[in-house]
């Protein structure tokens, strides 16, 4: 918890996140999961009126089901949500577009224990609300950054109420800023952004209608085509629709009626409006992610349109997983504050993937004044569960590797997710690989010659490693499955970060085990 103090003195923190929405919210579970203290400040009282994002992809699920934050269930079915070009919900239907690029059926591979969901984000974040407060996180609604200083040292930030201007001072160790594509915090580090930038300006007419039975098909999404008039509809699945507008036009009520009836395609539907909106679609990335004690994340260090991969909000949430860690761990004196610097460096260049996705397909081509042929599009699942990061806390990562075209494309490579491998327990219980991790590093092996070296490297760094001994307290029916998938062979080791990627491994047994494995950790974990 934060130290509060008299009034001549100022409140301290370890971490203060700019920005209570989807990211920083998500930035507040992770880190009150890693035990550490902060306060999360937002200048809004609540969730946006409008739902905003929908589509949550497998990995972020992996992520929140890791720190307890059970997603309910998907109004929109499992699988992929289907969209349709159509010229009225109640008109002609033209076809159906695949979900990924490629379409057809999909190997059916279990590359994780969950998958993909589709919840409204005003749904969503009074769930991470709760669970953030449940962990200890200071949830501060209705109050703004009104500026800040850093030194080698700490920030200090000046925070206002916005119900009766009252203004404070805070102390923090770090800051992460997770305040919006516009971020008055990346602007006031000089912090540029380059990309393909200003797209479009987009406006929203959020409504409900007595229009659900268009759903029984199973289609979600509709591109509404009609000689005068183009459109994007959706569905919530809770009773809400979007109309989507790419213009710039301010409407009266009626008028907006009118454009839902005719996207809609019966002329006297009733129609109850609820809000509109008005937000620029444009696709940005930070020059920088970080500036001194400063971390940018979500909207404010990577701006990504809305697409059917759900790039966007999925970044960020992945953002701030990655560097929740990290703080941890520099917060509590395990690792020197190098490790921060391999935020940038491993969440940048994922970014910048995302960005020429994006443009590589056909959603958003049109937009390209060259359109590039070069290319190629890769999977959903591949980006999302076969990112690679490099950085120094990753070693023996060999060379430049090119994205991974499937999930499982480099697997066990150091730099990628650890895979998802059904397991079962010493007591029987059935569960994955992926819930060895999460808090600590990891050691994996089927020798158990690997433990004592687990426990000298402990002793000699003070970073707990925990051996895991594959075969015996964890198992599979098949015991070629493990050194299969971590590519590391019966006598091999397998180090795993506590995000769930793959530090270091070795395919033998060295000389030194305990040596090379504290070597290893020392180097990948900035120890001091």
């Amino acid at each position: 918890m934060t130290n509060s103090t008299t009034a001549s003195t100022t409140e301290t923190t370890p971490v203060l996140v700019v920005g209570g929405s989807l990211v920083g919210l998500s930035a507040a579970v992770f880190l009150a999961w890693q035990d550490v203290p902060l306060v999360v400040v937002e200048k809004h009282q609540g969730s946006s009126l409008h739902p905003r994002a929908i589509g949550y992809t497998t990995r972020t699920l992996e992520l929140f089901r890791q720190v307890g934050i059970e997603v309910p269930t998907s109004g929109h079915g499992s699988g992929a949500p289907r969209r349709a070009r159509v010229e009225s919900l109640a008109g002609r239907w033209m076809e159906e577009y695949p979900w990924s690029p490629g379409g057809g059926p999909k190997p059916q591979i279990r590359y994780s224990p969950v998958g993909g969901t589709a919840i409204a984000q005003d749904k969503l974040e009074p769930i991470l609300r709760d669970r953030a407060r449940d962990l200890g996180a200071d949830l501060r609604l209705g109050t703004e950054l009104i500026g800040f200083t850093q030194d080698d040292d700490g920030v200090s930030a000046t925070l206002r109420r916005r119900d009766d201007g009252h203004e404070y001072e805070i102390r923090a160790q770090y800051v992460i800023a997770a305040d919006g594509a516009t971020s008055p915090t990346r602007e006031a580090l000089g912090i540029g952004r380059e990309g393909e930038g200003l797209l479009s300006v987009q406006r929203s007419i959020l409504f409900t209608a007595p229009i659900d039975h268009y759903l029984e098909k199973g289609v979600v999404q509709f591109e509404i085509g009609q000689p005068d008039f183009t459109a994007f509809l959706t569905t919530y699945s809770d009773g809400r629709w979007v109309l989507m507008l790419s213009d710039d036009v301010d409407r009266t009520e009626d008028e907006q009626k009118t454009l839902v009836r005719q996207a809609v395609g019966i002329p006297d539907l009733p129609v109850e409006l609820i809000t509109t909106g008005r937000w620029e679609l444009a696709a940005l990335i930070a020059k920088r992610f970080s500036a001194g004690r400063v971390f940018l994340a979500g909207d404010a260090a990577h701006q990504l349109p809305p697409n059917r991969g759900g790039f966007g909000a999925n970044t960020g949430i992945d953002d701030v997983h990655n560097l929740a860690w990290k703080l941890s761990a520099v917060l509590s004196g395990q690792s020197d504050p190098r490790l921060l610097d391999t935020y940038d460096a491993e969440r940048r260049p994922i970014a910048e993937l995302r960005h020429e996705q994006i443009f590589a397909r056909a959603d958003y081509k049109a937009f390209l004044t060259a359109p590039r042929s070069d290319v190629p599009v890769l999977d959903d699942n591949a980006i999302e569960l076969g990112q690679l990061y490099r950085s120094d806390a990753v070693a023996g990562a060999g060379p430049e590797l090119p994205p991974a075209q499937r999930p499982d494309e480099w697997a066990g490579q150091p730099g990628t997710r650890a895979p998802h491998l059904p397991i079962t327990t010493t007591d029987g219980q059935e569960t994955s690989t992926l819930d060895l991790f999460g808090r600590g590093w990891v050691l994996l092996s089927q020798d158990p010659l690997w433990a004592p070296a687990a426990q000298q490297t402990t002793d000699h760094l003070g970073i707990p490693v925990r051996f895991v001994h594959l075969g015996a307290e964890v198992d599979t029916t098949d015991p070629h499955t493990f050194p299969t998938a971590f590519g590391t062979g019966p006598q091999g080791a397998t180090l795993v970060r506590p995000d769930g990627y793959i530090a270091w491994r070795t395919t033998d047994v060295p000389v030194s085990p305990a040596e090379t494995l504290t070597d290893a950790l020392a180097r990948v974990a900035a120890a001091g």
